[in-house]
């Protein structure tokens, strides 16, 4: 595969780059997430202002004026050509118990919206208390556990909808 990127900026606008191309940049940073850059011989005063590196999308001020701008690089390009998104996980529908426990505390109910990362529950497992933390927006379908009562691995705990 060949060194190219494709960049688009604001979802509205595509550019194809070559490693060469970048070679060519006339860059020179002057701070920290702040470069000076000549193209054309007109200069352009570059901040970047986000950086999400593993989703490899960007926020960078140009001149005053912000851009979204994401990055794709030959492999990138290949798998949306492929129909496949890359980095996406399948969706969480259901919590287990991962090892034998004790339910301590049930801090969601059924029918509740919860976000990413909200506490679920509390399992007592080899006399260490593990909070279990949603891993995706929804809501709460069913809740099998009982606060007090002995769980085994592998048993559902909650289930989304």
């Amino acid at each position: 595969m060949s060194n190219s990127y494709q960049l688009s900026v604001n979802q509205t606008a595509t550019f194809d780059l070559t490693e060469e191309d970048l070679k060519n940049l006339d860059a020179v940073r002057v701070e920290k997430d702040k470069y000076h850059v000549l193209k054309d011989s007109k200069p352009y005063k570059v901040e970047l202002i986000a950086a999400d590196f593993i989703a490899k999308k960007y926020t960078v001020k140009v001149n005053n004026n912000t851009y979204d701008v994401a990055i794709a690089d030959a492999l990138d390009m290949l798998i949306k050509n492929m129909g496949i998104e890359r980095g996406r996980t399948k969706v969480i529908n259901a919590i287990k118990a991962p090892m034998p426990g004790l339910i301590l505390e049930i801090s969601v109910t059924v029918g509740q919206t919860v976000k990413e990362n909200d506490p679920l529950l509390i399992l007592e497992a080899m006399k260490m208390e593990n909070s279990f933390l949603s891993p995706r927006d929804g809501v709460i379908k069913s809740i099998a556990a009982i606060v007090g009562n002995a769980v085994d691995k592998g048993q559902l705990l909650i289930e989304f909808e």
